[in-house]
């Protein structure tokens, strides 16, 4: 049996669910996407190839491997995006909480099915239908549970929303004595540079008590504030409405002291070098494509 336990974003990994590119299917149509920045790269005929994203999560798998990280995978569905585990479920203490994600992806969770099976079932959370939430916007930090959310009215026709405040209040509901904080996202269909899809692409907490932020991606000056009062300004890295595009805050973390990240991101990892981090750097620039990254296409199953 698997025994699962994350308490945070930082602490040392030791098993965890990363995504496959294998048999991805062909570029999808401008209607099939979810996000604006896959539009973007649909439209420009630069979406990913499936070697190339291949390619780049065999580097993480790698970086893993080298860790002496557990790894699982997901079965392999003939033609089919398999990428962002992060996306389908996630671990909080020591259960696993199953997303009620866009009725399209199910199979995904049909894909890991083998994973599940190896856990208590009692340990196993599904909501009913209307409570939506996916693992980019529940994020851990010490006795807090931060958690991305949008309220607008107009919740049903923004296709980047996935949390809405039914999901917040299931997981107030699940852990009683953690604090939750959720934060409204500013959302956007058709332009990815004003489109915080998860929380994930606005902020990340890094090593023991520093975070990754765009104050741009939360709807309301107060959400941001919450932050830096939490953090202390001096220990976090603000990024830019480009980097965010670029996915900046979507590294991940093997432990407090090493973080995985994207190759290409000079400013964030000179400055994590400077606060004596391990960075590990791998290309990942293709999956970005997408609209996700490190963090977004693994599901940490144990950390210390």
């Amino acid at each position: 049996m698997i025994k699962l336990n994350v308490q945070d974003e930082t602490s040392r990994l030791r098993a965890v669910v990363l995504g496959i590119a294998e048999s991805n299917g062909p570029t999808p149509k401008i209607e099939d996407a979810y996000d604006p920045k896959s539009i973007e790269h649909i439209k420009a005929g630069t979406y990913p190839s499936e070697r190339d994203m291949i390619l780049e999560m065999d580097a993480l798998n790698k970086v893993f491997e080298k860790y002496e990280v557990k790894v699982y995978r997901p079965k392999t569905i003939k033609d089919y995006n398999q990428i962002f585990t992060r996306d389908i479920a996630f671990v909080v203490d020591d259960k696993l909480i199953i997303s009620n994600i866009l009725p399209d992806r199910e199979k995904e969770i049909d894909a890991i099915q083998y994973i599940i099976d190896q856990i208590e079932p009692n340990k196993i959370i599904r909501a009913s239908e209307d409570v939506h939430f996916e693992g980019g916007d529940v994020m851990l930090w010490n006795n807090h549970i931060f958690i991305g959310t949008y309220k607008g009215d107009d919740y049903k026709d923004i296709i980047t929303a996935r949390t809405n405040m039914k999901g917040v209040n299931f997981i107030k509901s699940l852990f009683p004595n953690k604090i939750v904080k959720e934060f409204d996202l500013v959302k956007s269909n058709t332009n990815a540079k004003e489109n915080a899809l998860h929380l994930d692409c606005c902020f990340q907490p890094v090593g023991k008590n520093m975070a990754i932020i765009h104050k741009e991606g939360f709807k309301n000056e107060t959400d941001y504030l919450y932050l830096v009062n939490l953090f202390g300004m001096e220990n976090l890295f603000h990024i830019s409405k480009d980097e965010m595009y670029q996915m900046f805050s979507n590294v991940f973390s093997i432990s407090n002291k090493v973080v995985v990240s994207e190759k290409s991101f000079t400013r964030l990892n000179n400055w994590l070098r400077k606060h004596e981090f391990i960075v590990e750097e791998i290309p990942y620039a293709e999956i970005s494509k997408q609209e996700g990254l490190l963090r977004c296409s693994t599901m940490p199953l144990i950390r210390d």
